[in-house]
């Protein structure tokens, strides 16, 4: 992680840090104008938010500034928004942040927009996301239909399917359990059996997964909506011994998850793309603060991993543990 509030901007890029300095000096010197770039996570230590990261640096090094990464040690607003008050108080030229609640995070968003900040939203979103100069994320919703799709394959007679997720009121998950819904509907041969929630934890995701199949032990599919619920959904299917019958589709892909896809207890990942996500935030960032066009919405793809191609194409879209 990097954790320096360091602001410097490199030499090689001087015509850049004029604009830079330029465009932050005419918002009435609300913006900082320092050079520095703040990422907040949406929970430091999960290898989404460190792809990301990695984005995030390689292009804050080519713009020339640096980042300042924190993240709360739980995808929870209560953790998130002391460290937002924190690093708006330091006054960066720019966030880039994946909110932990749509609402929650409204006002300290906006607060830190209206302290001439530019505010980044990745992966995540808020209820009103006017407030930022650009949203970022996968498809999440396409992703949530390609899940069903995937289950569909494993199990083309059909049968009873439940989604494991997070907490209500995540932007991205809830995108993710819509996709699924809407994509289960419209097939008969499945019964669904809706959305339990995890919150963040894998004992929880796989407790709510034993009971789920104590209660209807013929289920067919379980789709994980995120790492932590993919995680938990997979030890609960093992420990209920149904790994022949139960067919897991997880959302994300890290190293957990690939060996629990090598293991066979998971059969295919829907893989997002953090990296790109975090490269482009910063190059809307830049724009904003010289003060050029930004691109308001960007919507990334996903991948489908499966054991048939982790060793091929799909070994590049495998979340980094470390930069």
């Amino acid at each position: 992680m990097i954790t320096s509030r360091t602001a410097v901007v490199a030499l090689s890029v001087a015509s850049v840090s004029a604009m830079f300095l330029a465009g932050c000096s005419s918002d009435s010197g609300s913006g900082g104008g320092n050079g520095k770039i703040a990422f907040i996570q949406g929970v430091s230590g999960d290898e989404f938010y460190i792809s990301m990261q990695c984005g995030i640096e390689a292009a804050a090094k080519d713009a020339g500034v640096t980042v300042d990464t924190q993240g709360p040690v739980k995808f929870d607003p209560t953790l998130q928004k002391p460290i937002v008050d924190s690093v708006v108080a330091s006054r960066p030229s720019a966030i880039l942040i994946a909110p932990t609640d749509v609402a929650a995070m409204q006002a300290p968003l906006a607060a830190a927009a209206k302290a001439g900040i530019k505010v980044v939203l990745v992966d995540t979103t808020l209820e009103d996301p006017s407030i930022a100069v650009s949203s970022i994320s996968s498809d999440n919703k396409g992703g949530g239909a390609e899940a069903f799709n995937a289950i569909e394959r494993l199990s083309p007679a059909g049968g009873k399917v439940l989604v494991i997720s997070t907490d209500p009121g995540v932007s991205t998950a809830d995108a993710r359990v819509a996709g699924f819904e809407e994509a289960v509907a419209a097939n008969s041969a499945f019964d669904y059996l809706g959305v339990q929630y995890s919150h963040n934890d894998p004992a929880e995701a796989a407790r709510l997964v034993s009971a789920a199949l104590a209660k209807d032990p013929d289920i067919t599919g379980i789709f994980a909506a995120n790492t932590f619920a993919a995680e938990g959904t997979a030890t609960g299917v093992r420990q209920a011994g149904k790994q022949d019958q139960v067919k897991i589709v997880g959302f994300d892909a890290g190293p957990a998850q690939v060996k629990q896809l090598r293991e066979g207890t998971v059969q295919a990942l829907i893989a997002q793309q953090p990296d790109t996500i975090g490269t482009d935030g910063v190059e809307q960032a830049m724009a904003a603060i010289d003060n050029k066009p930004v691109t308001a919405d960007i919507s990334t793809g996903f991948h489908v991993i499966t054991a048939d191609n982790i060793d091929g194409d799909g070994a590049q879209y495998v979340y980094k543990s470390s930069c």
